[in-house]
C-alpha cells in the first residue's frame, strides 16, 4: 500500500502527515473486507485537498464503496482479449 499527498494539498507537513495518518487508518481499519477480494492488489491512495477537512468516518465509507466495486468487478467474466464482458 502506498500513500502520495503533494505539497500542493498542504503546503504545511502537518496537513499533509494528517492526511498519511487518515489514509493508512482506513486501509488498517478496512482489514476484513480486503480480506473477503479473490485477488491480491497494490493500493495506491492519493490525498486531494477537500480530504483536509473530513473524519476517518468519511474516508472509511468512501473506501468501503470502492472495495465493493472492486468485489463487484472481480465477479465480471474476462473475454479472450482481456476486456470485461458487457
Amino acid at each position: 500500500m502506498g500513500v502520495t499527498v503533494s505539497r500542493k494539498i498542504s503546503k504545511a507537513a502537518v496537513g499533509r502527515n494528517r492526511l498519511k495518518r487518515l489514509l493508512r487508518e482506513t486501509f488498517r481499519l478496512s482489514e476484513s473486507p480486503l480480506a473477503g477480494l479473490s485477488g491480491t492488489y497494490d493500493w495506491v491512495l492519493n490525498a486531494r485537498r477537500s480530504m483536509l477537512e473530513v473524519k476517518l468516518a468519511s474516508t472509511m465509507e468512501d473506501f468501503q464503496k470502492l472495495v465493493a466495486r472492486v468485489a463487484r468487478d472481480e465477479g465480471r467474466t474476462q473475454r479472450e482479449d482481456g476486456r470485461p464482458e458487457s
